[in-house]
């Protein structure tokens, strides 16, 4: 099918632009939803024709390939190419993809600059508590959210975050932020995916997507044997999880640093650690794990986490809160996560600090996992 249109596409005209092949892609996938739309279990990723974008581009060149002068490929891009953005506008979108309150341009009815401060001293009070009451916790992180992130958008350090709004480093207090923030339920929403899709991924990672290569044969027999008899839903994430990475040929240090399981936060060393957002895993492997802490730029700022899907959680609600963009390292890993399990799922920009413009507003690597997910889905019907 996507030979005939880009046949018929060139016999119209042979340049073909990358918004030619969006609209005709958007168009077959509108007609015909049910069999090209992009989806895993219900959930369209992104707009769901990106797929279809993507293999109309690649026929595009490989068409073209054999007449296209060599000098045409290195082409280099001016100012006024359209693709091309400043450094300041780039980031400004990667601080803003996914979130639908990144910054509050009035404080809200009732509040004042006083209330906001009592509120912020009366949270740091309840930290030092060892029990404190979780609803009085939920309603001053969100009656304090929009001097929260006044405060995050403004540039201030970890450090100091930590110090003043510990509880937006905790469970309770990022789960209110990061549902002010992006719409979504952080904890809630990933369970209820995994529920739904955890279980037909890994299936297929483990049976089908292990035939595809050598390399990743290897890393999931590996990751196997690590896992032994472990069961339970945390494993399994964390099965997820590492064959995820494998699968995207991206490094397990790059979201994980791994430290002896008696190992204090105090006693991390840090220089080994990666700036971005990591799970600092106390034992010799994830599925060893007494523990877990969560690093923020290289400052731990939890360091008793009870579970993998907690420490999982915080980790990818830290990239949104505090303004982190994600590690080229983990890109796809990330992405995939995003879309899949935490229902973030925008149609434009990216969260990944880039040097060049991307074709795609969807990473093809995931792009690709998901047309092959559900190829397999339909095809074992």
């Amino acid at each position: 099918m996507v030979r005939i249109v880009v046949c018929d596409m060139m016999q119209k005209s042979s340049h073909i632009s990358k918004r030619h092949t969006t609209v005709v892609a958007q168009k077959i996938v509108s007609k015909y939803p049910k069999s090209l739309q992009d989806v895993i279990e219900g959930d369209v990723i992104g707009p769901g024709y990106h797929s279809l974008v993507k293999q109309l581009q690649n026929r595009i060149e490989n068409a073209k390939r054999s007449t296209t002068p060599k000098m045409r490929k290195r082409k280099i891009h001016t100012e006024s190419d359209t693709d091309e953005m400043p450094a300041e506008k780039r980031a400004a979108i990667q601080d803003t993809y996914g979130c639908i309150k990144w910054d509050l341009q009035f404080i809200p009815l009732g509040e004042t600059a006083e209330s906001q401060q009592q509120s912020r001293e009366e949270l740091q009070s309840l930290s030092k508590q060892n029990a404190p009451n979780q609803d009085v916790v939920k309603q001053l992180t969100r009656s304090t959210f929009y001097t929260q992130r006044k405060e995050v958008n403004s540039g201030k350090e970890i450090k100091y975050l930590l110090e003043d709004w510990p509880f937006l480093f905790d469970e309770i207090g990022m789960a209110v932020h990061f549902e002010e923030l992006t719409g979504v339920s952080l904890k809630e929403t990933f369970i209820r995916n995994l529920d739904l899709k955890g279980e037909r991924l890994l299936n297929y990672l483990k049976t089908v997507a292990v035939n595809k290569s050598k390399r990743f044969f290897q890393a999931a027999a590996k990751i196997q044997m690590m896992r032994g008899e472990h069961t339970g839903s945390s494993d399994d994430v964390l099965q997820v999880v590492l064959l995820l990475l494998c699968y995207f040929d991206e490094k397990e240090d790059v979201m994980f640093s791994y430290v002896e399981d008696t190992c204090l936060a105090g006693e991390v060393q840090m220089d080994q650690v990666p700036l971005t957002p990591t799970i600092v895993v106390c034992g010799r492997s994830c599925y060893s794990a007494r523990r877990w802490m969560l690093s923020v730029d290289q400052i731990i700022v939890q360091d008793s986490i009870p579970s993998f899907i907690s420490a999982l959680c915080l980790m990818f609600g830290s990239f949104y809160c505090f303004n982190v963009h994600y590690p080229a390292g983990l890109a796809s890993t990330l992405e995939f996560l995003q879309r899949c399990f935490f229902s973030i799922n925008p149609e434009k920009g990216t969260k990944v600090e880039k040097t060049s413009t991307s074709r795609l507003h969807v990473n093809p690597r995931v792009l690709t996992l998901i047309q092959d997910l559900s190829d397999h889905e339909w095809r074992t019907q």
